[in-house]
């Protein structure tokens, strides 16, 4: 996985989501969002970095998308 492309897109989704015209669409961001975060947390996890910590942190943290 090519973090900073991870990153970039997970920023990406949230500025999308910021800007989106329509709940649906600010719900379509945020859900990508979400799952870049999970998959970003996954692969850090597994290389045993540091900072999986606080990508695990960020998605408990953040209320549910309705």
């Amino acid at each position: 996985m090519d973090l900073n492309h991870a990153y970039a897109a997970h920023q990406h989704a949230l500025m999308r989501a910021d800007d989106a015209l329509s709940p649906g669409d600010r719900h379509r961001h945020l859900s990508r969002a979400d799952a870049l975060a999970g998959r970003i947390s996954l692969f850090q996890h597994t290389l045993g970095a540091a900072a999986a910590c606080a990508w695990s942190m960020h998605q408990l943290a953040t209320p549910p998308v309705a």
